[in-house]
């Protein structure tokens, strides 16, 4: 980390102006939603804002675990994952475009920037490891321009984790924030901002296409789950090297 970047520099992101502000800085303030992405044509995404503002659960230390030296979490939100990682002596900063969600990081144990991954950022090309989870492989509406940035980020052979939905998806779309089914105020619209939704195997195509081989993949049970067969995704990913089968993991 570097003192000589400010955690309250501003980013010139659009996305920091619809995550930045009303609801979503509401919602993580108070710990809990409703809250949700809408898109263009009227589609609910429902976003987890307990689950986010609660500690990191067994799904979460799956990941966790096999995070090597320093950490960046790209969109760490209220920092559930930054502040697991400070907890175990780990090097861990988070970025996230939301003040709010900085605020909170910082307030619960863990270091943060008021950053989009797309902004210059501290140890450019020195992370051991980064992490994308809670969709945010969606973030900028462009996941081969995020995985190619990602990559610029990594120390070479660093590690990517990237929580997929089990979906198989490979979707950009526009959306905007909004809290409960119905936006409480009207919304102009130059508020929305790109997403993408990608599942995991257009995740492998996005790898595949930016340099990036696939490790490991595996299954977590998420809390809300009814059925045995469904739970949180994710795969890692390294930098460079050749094609390589995905292993099986543990859990």
């Amino acid at each position: 980390m570097s003192a000589a970047v400010s955690p309250t520099t501003p980013t010139d992101r659009r996305d920091t102006v619809s995550w930045g502000a009303d609801p979503y800085a509401d919602a993580l303030r108070s710990g809990r939603g409703p809250l949700f992405l809408r898109r263009s044509d009227g589609w609910l995404l429902p976003l987890e804002v307990e689950r986010w503002c609660a500690g990191a659960d067994a799904a979460d230390l799956s990941a966790l675990r096999r995070c090597a030296g320093s950490v960046l979490d790209i969109g760490c939100g209220p920092g559930r994952l930054v502040a697991a990682l400070a907890a175990q002596g780990r090097r861990a900063l988070g970025i996230d475009v939301s003040a709010a969600a900085v605020a909170r990081t910082t307030a619960i144990g863990g270091t943060a920037l008021h950053r989009s991954v797309f902004d210059t950022l501290p140890g450019e090309g020195t992370w051991d490891t980064a992490l994308l989870l809670d969709g945010n492989i969606g973030i900028g509406g462009d996941p081969h321009a995020l995985l190619t940035r990602t990559a610029e980020l990594l120390a070479p052979h660093g590690l990517l984790i990237v929580e997929t939905t089990p979906a198989d998806v490979d979707e950009q779309v526009h959306v905007r924030v909004e809290s409960g089914s119905h936006p409480r105020t009207p919304r102009p619209p130059d508020d929305l901002f790109p997403w993408a939704r990608v599942g995991t195997p257009a995740l492998l195509r996005y790898a595949s296409a930016t340099a990036w081989t696939p490790t490991e993949q595996w299954t977590a049970p998420h809390p809300a789950d009814q059925a045995p067969d469904t739970g949180r995704c994710f795969v890692a990913l390294r930098r460079g090297g050749g094609v390589a089968r995905p292993r099986p993991a543990r859990r």
